[in-house]
């Protein structure tokens, strides 16, 4: 991946890292060509340059740890946000972290976002099942899987 800046938080026992992507939004069209015998149709792609906040989490989320995060990443809630969370590294989530994700969903909700959590632990995603916090989220296993669903690619730099 190709962030265009990052920076990082770091506290006792959690690391934040945040990235901003440059990506190209992947819209679909449908062309009929009907003065070609049989009419011909085509998908034309139409490209258009955006961002996604890439949030990558690495340890506890608890209740020491929570109110740290909280304040580094809603902030990023902006309007039309494209947000992905990646929890791949996180073990554990206590109820102070699931109301951190759940005032995250509803800030970026609020200002038309898109907020994907990406590669939960089976640990925390049955917590959140339990809990009926995984109702409100859009979750994916992948980083490639949770672009596909923002509708964006990863956007490829000349090296």
């Amino acid at each position: 991946m190709s962030p265009i800046s990052q920076n990082s938080g770091k506290t006792s026992n959690m690391e934040i890292n945040i990235k901003t992507l440059q990506v190209t939004a992947v819209e679909s069209a449908v062309s009929v060509d009907a003065n070609s015998t049989p009419p011909v149709s085509e998908q034309v792609s139409v490209d258009t340059l955006q961002q996604v906040t890439l949030i990558e989490m690495v340890g506890d989320v608890d209740a020491s740890t929570a109110p740290l995060v909280q304040q580094q990443v809603l902030p990023l809630a902006q309007p039309g946000a494209k947000i992905l969370l990646d929890m791949s590294q996180v073990p554990y989530m206590s109820s102070a972290g699931l109301r951190m994700l759940l005032s995250l969903y509803r800030q970026v909700a609020a200002k038309n976002g898109q907020l994907v959590l990406v590669g939960l632990v089976e640990q925390i995603k049955d917590t959140m099942s339990i809990t009926g916090f995984l109702d409100f989220f859009t979750t994916r296993d992948t980083l490639d899987s949770g672009l596909e669903t923002l509708n964006v690619q990863l956007q490829v730099l000349p090296t």
